[in-house]
C-alpha cells in the first residue's frame, strides 16, 4: 500500500464542507473553537473520561430524534465555558440555520469543555456574564478553511503533565477515497512525550515531519515516575489543573448516526496512542464524530474498518501537533515543547 498522505492543509478543514474558527482572550488565558459544517451534518459522540462537561450531547445518541447538527463547540472555562455554545448558536440562528419546528429554527450545537480555571488567567467575572458567550460568537464568526494551531482557541490555556497543551489538527487521505480529519484541544492529565525525552508517543503515526520527525526513542522508557507518583497521591491527583482532551473527527464519507458512534468509539484509540494516561476518572475525554456526507462508501464493511483505524491515527497526530505548536503567552509557568527541544 502506498504511503499515507495528508490533505493539502493537514487540517480538519481538508474534509470538504468543514470550517473552523478560533477565539481567545490572553488575559483570561482561555478560549473557544467552533466547527461549522457548510450543511447540517450527521454526528455522534463517545465519552470515555470520567468527568465530562457537555451540552446537548444526549441527542447525538443513535436512538434520538435529531438527525443532524449545525456546529460543534470546544471551549475552555470548565462548566462556565458551555456559554460558548450559546454564542455560536446565536450567530447560526441569525443566519437562519437550525432544526425546523413550525416557523422556528433551533440551531443544534453540542459542546464540550476542558478545565483551565487555575492556569493563572483572570477568571474574576463575578456576577457578570461570563466571557465565553462572546468567545463562542467570535469563534463562529471567524470560521473558515484556515485556522491557527497551538496556543489558540479552546487550547489557549491548556496544559499537559509536563508541557503546554494546545489546539491540534491533522488530516489523512483515505486509501479507498475520502478524507478523515481531526481537531483536538489537549489539556491532558498525562504526557504526550516519553517523560523528559522530546519524542512524541504518537511518533509511529507521524506523516513527514509534522511534529518534529524525531520518531520513537531508541529505547522505550517506562511510564514516567512523576506521573505515577501524582496519580497515587489522592490529594495531588484530585487537583483538576490539567485534565481532559476534547476532540472532533470529521469525514466526507456518508455515515449514519450509529456508524458515527462506532467511529467515535474507535477514534478513542488515538488517545491511547498519543497520551499516557488517558480516560482517567478525573478527565472528560470525549470525541465527536461528524459526517459531511459528500462521498458514498463502495464497501461499507471494509471502509468502516479503515475509517476507524485512520480516525484514531489522525487524532493521535493532531494531539502531538497541539503540543508541538504551542507557544508561550504572558506569565506562562509551563514550558512549551519548542522552548525545551525546538533548538535541537
Amino acid at each position: 500500500m502506498a504511503k499515507l498522505k495528508t490533505g493539502a492543509l493537514n487540517l480538519i478543514s481538508d474534509v470538504p464542507g468543514i470550517a473552523v474558527g478560533n477565539a481567545h482572550d490572553p488575559a483570561l488565558k482561555s478560549g473557544a473553537t467552533v466547527v461549522v459544517p457548510e450543511n447540517p451534518s450527521v454526528a455522534s459522540v463517545a465519552i470515555h473520561g470520567g468527568a465530562p462537561g457537555t451540552r446537548d450531547v444526549a441527542l447525538l445518541e443513535p436512538e434520538q430524534t435529531v438527525a443532524q447538527i449545525d456546529a460543534l463547540v470546544l471551549s475552555g472555562g470548565s462548566a462556565f465555558g458551555l456559554d460558548a455554545v450559546a454564542g455560536a448558536q446565536a450567530l447560526l440562528a441569525k443566519r437562519g440555520k437550525g432544526f425546523a419546528i413550525g416557523s422556528v429554527r433551533v440551531p443544534i450545537v453540542p459542546g464540550a469543555i476542558l478545565f483551565d480555571l487555575l492556569n493563572g488567567g483572570d477568571k474574576t467575572w463575578g456576577l457578570d456574564e461570563t466571557p465565553y458567550r462572546h468567545l463562542g460568537l467570535q469563534a463562529a464568526q471567524n470560521a473558515g478553511e484556515m485556522f491557527a494551531l497551538g496556543t489558540e482557541g479552546a487550547g489557549y490555556g491548556a496544559t499537559t503533565a509536563n508541557l503546554k497543551g494546545g489546539l491540534g489538527s491533522a488530516s489523512t487521505l483515505l486509501p479507498t477515497g475520502g478524507v478523515v480529519g481531526a481537531l483536538t484541544a489537549v489539556n491532558a492529565l498525562g504526557t504526550t512525550t516519553f517523560d523528559s525525552l522530546p519524542n512524541f508517543r504518537a511518533a509511529s503515526f507521524e506523516i513527514g515531519e509534522e511534529f518534529g520527525g524525531l520518531g520513537l526513542p531508541a529505547d522505550l522508557p517506562p511510564p514516567p515516575e512523576g506521573i505515577l507518583s501524582k496519580l497515587s497521591n489522592v490529594e495531588s491527583a484530585a487537583q483538576p489543573t490539567a485534565n481532559t482532551t476534547i476532540s472532533v473527527v470529521a469525514t466526507d464519507l456518508i455515515l449514519t448516526k450509529a456508524e458515527a458512534k462506532r467511529i467515535a468509539i474507535a477514534a478513542h484509540d488515538g488517545y491511547a496512542h498519543a497520551l499516557w494516561p488517558a480516560h482517567t476518572p478525573l478527565d472528560g475525554d470525549l470525541i465527536f464524530v461528524m459526517s459531511t456526507g459528500r462521498r458514498a462508501m463502495t464497501d461499507p464493511v471494509a471502509e468502516m474498518q479503515l475509517l476507524g483505524a485512520y480516525a484514531a491515527s489522525t487524532l493521535a497526530r493532531a494531539i502531538a501537533r497541539a503540543v508541538y505548536m504551542a507557544t508561550p503567552d504572558r506569565s506562562d509557568a509551563v514550558p512549551t515543547w519548542q522552548s525545551l527541544y525546538g533548538g535541537r
